[in-house]
């Protein structure tokens, strides 16, 4: 058993930032940290101080976390950015809004002296002293993970501990995130005293101010009654200060929801997703049709999660093509328009959107990404609409004089011909690099529709049906956002997201296999209509190329497939070699790694760059190693340069690591490895809230019977599928209100009460 917390994060704006250029604005971006830790860069919205990012995060941490910061940051070439302001959001504060924190927050002021990091171990004793008096001992052993206040990235931190007017110090660390005193001090004590003992950790400065790192204070009174205590303590910020005037950095939009899950142990699952599964093996004739009655009970807002979750738990069991053949059925079995064929947020378009993300998320960087990059590096101004040419951004012809109106026209037209003309033929050359599954389900869906719609009139329907998902809801939406779909590390300006939009809507005439309705929408779109009606040709020729899929080699393909255990993570990493003392001794060298949840290789390859590297590759490590049974449970963050470690400065080698190992964060990406019982979890945590509806739903179908009687099988158990589900969630409730306690662990003991 285990609990899990998750963060759904989306950072949608910024407003009236204050300017910190000298041009009257600001270049901002976002950091999110989750106890002090960097997780999350958003990219840097260029010259504005309403900045617009619309980045959602999906974030993995552990359940004991304290808070999630988001500081906006100005971007400078030449210095280090500037600090505009932060937001923080506690533990506390998200679980109170179990629907998600959702609004604009302002921003605050940085103060370094809340800006703190890390724990201390102390030992605390009430022992006996002298002439019959008590004293207060307090042992100073060590810290880890504290704040870096020196420009060398580490701190000189010493220890300061206050009570009862006196106050004694440790001795200073050099050069050390993670200090070893092992230093004791004692206070007498009064009695009835009811003075705190504060502990406070300090970074020393030779000529400027020592710097503060964080403190601990307990009161005197329940340590007296427990006569000994012994931890590790979260060192905590200054609060004494009054706060800061508040309002004047700007607002953030944020869109903030805390999950906790208790998940089970596997076997707990296994009668909700075999019931599941036998319910999609039997498709449309199946006795109960759970999947329908799923749908039913599920409301708008949260369709897209369930899809997500059923799409997840059937892709492990290895029935994504035929949940999805299911909803296709379901889904045509109530359409009576053909026009009206999936173009509605049902269970079918949310399920398909997701599986094309996981399923085909690096076929569409292959197709895509050469074009997007074309159209990133040329930077031209683009635009057919005659109402919103502006000729003055474009600049002079070879002729050095202004371009007119229809120049800039044609010039346009020329552009997005070439663009659409590349993508169209990139695609139709792609047929063998679409994996096997996507293959496969498209045939499925096709020959549904087929089926569904046999009339000549209706010829183009099955095509429209399958361009209705890998068009209109993947292919278009990855061009509009490139960098929400992971092809590119930052936003497009405002020039080159015109482009990005006019390519799309041409890709969506050609999706739409060039209808009249389509054109009738936007008139000036008709400079390119001889490359949409090519495209329609080339994009049907790709259709029946890529659905014309014999079973033999679908299996075929899925083996190959499976033999290979997909790249979790891969790109450059720089490897540092030190050959010697000084500083040019040391060298770098680039290589290309890529990690699967089986080994980790790297060879040589082209330079590449991107703005996350160290936290994406961080996140792949984590996920990869959460089976590993061989992890150790502490390491040393730093080298044994020398005679001694560089973190902790301890001499033995074999020493233990001197931070504990953690999971901490890791981010939600696409080529995750498939979490079974997480997403079995989640179901069930769905169809319990639904389950007022289903047993409503149950009666109904019930009133044929005798009122209160189920059918039952041989061994006592319901026969009907729905009466089954319920007995499931039953028993599943059961298991989870029978399972120990599974609140956050609070810190430190309950013995000891902190004061801030």
């Amino acid at each position: 058993m285990a609990k899990r917390s998750s963060l759904s994060i989306r950072i949608v704006e910024g407003k009236n930032l204050p300017a910190k250029d000298i041009t009257g604005s600001s270049d901002p971006y976002c950091i999110v940290k989750v106890d002090n830790e960097p997780i999350i860069r958003t990219a840097t919205v260029w010259k504005t101080l309403c900045p617009f990012w619309g980045e959602e995060y999906q974030v993995h941490l552990p359940p004991a976390f304290h808070a999630v910061a988001f500081y906006v940051m100005d971007e400078d070439a030449l210095s280090r950015d500037d600090v505009i302001g932060k937001v923080c959001l506690t533990r506390d504060t998200l679980a109170a809004h179990p629907k998600g924190f959702s609004g604009w927050a302002h921003l605050t002021e940085v103060d370094p002296d809340e800006e703190v990091q890390g724990e201390i171990h102390l030992r605390l004793e009430v022992v006996p002293g002298p002439r019959a008096r008590r004293l207060l001992r307090c042992s100073v052993l060590e810290a880890r993970d504290l704040a870096p206040k020196d420009r060398n990235g580490a701190s000189d931190p010493f220890v300061r501990v206050r009570y009862s007017g006196r106050t004694q110090e440790t001795s200073i660390v050099k050069k050390s995130r993670y200090p070893r005193w092992n230093e004791m001090f004692e206070f007498e004590l009064e009695e009835g005293a009811a003075e705190a003992l504060c502990v406070e950790a300090w970074d020393w400065d030779l000529v400027s101010r020592n710097d503060f790192l964080g403190k601990v204070v307990f009161n005197v009174q329940k340590l007296c009654a427990a006569q000994k205590e012994e931890g590790w303590f979260r060192l905590q910020p200054d609060q004494s200060k009054n706060r800061r005037g508040e309002g004047n950095l700007g607002s953030l939009q944020l869109e903030v929801r805390l999950r906790d899950e208790t998940v089970l142990p596997s076997g707990c699952y296994q009668p909700l997703v075999q019931l599941l599964c036998r319910e999609v093996k039997l498709g449309t004739q199946g006795p109960g049709q759970l999947i329908a009655l799923i749908e039913e009970t599920t409301s708008t807002e949260c369709r897209q999660d369930v899809a997500t979750n059923l799409l997840k738990l059937f892709l492990g069991q290895g029935l994504a093509k035929d949940f999805l053949d299911l909803l296709f059925q379901l889904e045509l079995g109530r359409t009576s328009e053909a026009n009206t064929l999936f173009r509605s947020n049902s269970l079918a378009s949310k399920s398909m959107e997701s599986f094309l993300k996981v399923a085909g998320m690096r076929y569409l960087h292959g197709v895509l990404g050469p074009i997007i990059d074309k159209v990133f590096e040329e930077k031209k101004y683009v635009e057919l609409d005659p109402s919103k040419v502006e000729v003055k951004d474009v600049g002079c012809s070879g002729l050095h004089r202004p371009q007119t109106e229809a120049e800039v026209l044609e010039q346009s037209a020329q552009t997005l011909r070439a663009h659409l003309a590349a993508l169209l033929s990139a695609l139709s050359r792609s047929v063998r690099a679409c994996p096997a599954v996507v293959r496969a389900t498209f045939r499925q869906l096709f020959r549904r529709v087929r089926e569904r719609f046999p009339s000549a009139q209706h010829e183009n329907v099955p095509f429209i049906a399958v361009t209705s998902f890998l068009c209109l809801r993947f292919v278009s939406p990855a061009i509009m956002a490139p960098k929400l779909f992971h092809l590119r590390e930052r936003h497009a300006d405002a020039r080159t997201s015109r482009t990005l939009l006019l390519l799309a809507k041409a890709v969506q005439n050609v999706g739409n296999m060039d209808t009249p309705a389509s054109r009738a929408k936007e008139a000036w779109m008709e400079p390119l209509q001889p490359t949409v009606r090519q495209g329609v040709a080339q994009l049907k020729d790709f259709i029946t190329k890529l659905v014309d899929i014999e079973e033999k080699e679908e299996l075929g393909l899925q083996r190959a497939l499976s033999l290979q255990a997909p790249p979790v993570k891969e790109g450059p990493l720089f490897i540092h070699r030190t050959k010697g003392k000084g500083p040019l001794m040391s060298s770098f060298k680039k290589l290309h790694f890529s990690l699967t949840t089986e080994a980790l290789s790297f060879a040589k390859t082209p330079n590449s760059k991107c703005v996350n590297e160290l936290n994406q590759w961080l996140s792949a490590l984590r996920k990869v190693s959460i089976g590993n049974p061989g992890l150790l449970g502490s390491y040393h963050p730093g080298v044994f340069r020398g005679d001694k470690w560089s973190c902790c400065h301890q001499k033995d080698k074999s020493d233990l690591g001197c931070d504990k190992t953690r999971s901490r964060v890791t981010l939600q990406e696409w080529n995750d490895p498939l979490d079974h019982d997480l997403e079995a979890q989640l179901i069930y945590r769905h169809l319990l809230g639904v389950e007022p509806a289903l047993r409503e739903k149950h009666r109904e179908l019930s009133a044929g019977t005798e009122a209160g009687s189920v059918l039952t099988g041989p061994g006592g158990a319901p026969e009907d599928p729905l009466a089954q589900l319920l007995q499931v969630l039953r028993d599943l409730q059961e298991a989870h209100r029978s399972s120990p306690a599974s609140s956050p662990p609070s810190e430190p003991s309950c013995l000891l009460e902190l004061q801030t």
